[in-house]
């Protein structure tokens, strides 16, 4: 797909992964609707870029927004929906862990009424994760919400065509999630983390959204999980 003069909405675009992925699609020439739960955060607007506010739980309301916005030609979501419980299983709240589904709800809203306001030519991306295929004990549940987007991309791939849908996998990435940690806490933290990774750093917003722009160009690629992780899966 050639991004230059294409519409993109990207939920979760104020921050982040999101945040990076507006930016590039800008940069290329797209017109671009940057999508968040709290839009003012975003003070810094990239060119060609409008800022809307929506809550991707909220079907109403989503939908309203596609009618509003519609058509478009590219749809990104990295919006969580929420957070996700951690902790071991056998000593996990069972609500934290139901709620953590809100992310695949999300996507799954975001998807099933955006794919009306599509062409054929239309390509989705959406957010994993690394633990959907490494899960570290205390992950479960953030494992359990990544497998099921990565198996919903590869079963919608199958009935959307010529439409596309893939998915964006990251790692450990430096995002305002990591927020809590300051300073020298943070760089140490990071340190720790991420030191027996093939590449041991964390990774960046910038270089996870250049992995979501490779799935919207390449025509030949739908129904994957694309790994933009520094190696996680093999450390």
């Amino acid at each position: 797909m050639e991004i230059s003069g294409k519409k993109a909405l990207v939920f979760g675009g104020t921050s982040g992964i999101g945040l990076a992925t507006v930016q590039q699609l800008s940069d290329l020439g797209a017109e671009v609707i940057a999508i968040g739960r709290n839009p003012e955060k975003l003070t810094d607007v990239p060119a060609n870029t409008t800022v809307k506010k929506c809550d991707v739980l909220d079907r109403e309301a989503l939908q309203a927004l596609f009618a509003e916005c519609g058509p478009f030609d590219i749809l990104v979501s990295a919006a969580t929906g929420g957070g996700r419980a951690v902790g071991p299983f056998a000593e996990m709240d069972m609500d934290g862990y139901q709620a953590s589904f809100a992310k695949l709800w999300g996507y799954t809203n975001v998807v099933r009424f955006g794919l009306e306001h599509m062409p054929d030519t239309g390509s989705i991306v959406l957010v994993s994760g690394s633990p959907a295929r490494n899960c570290n004990p205390g992950q479960i549940a953030i494992s359990s919400v990544g497998g099921a987007v990565e198996a919903m991309v590869r079963g919608v791939a199958k009935e959307i065509k010529p439409k596309r849908i893939n998915a964006m996998s990251p790692g450990l990435v430096d995002t305002p999630m990591w927020s809590a940690f300051k300073g020298e806490a943070r760089d140490t933290h990071y340190i720790k983390l991420t030191q027996n990774n093939l590449i041991p750093r964390m990774g960046t917003s910038e270089e996870q959204a250049q992995g979501i722009i490779f799935l919207i160009q390449n025509d030949f690629v739908t129904g994957t999980v694309l790994d933009v992780d520094g190696g996680i899966l093999l450390s």
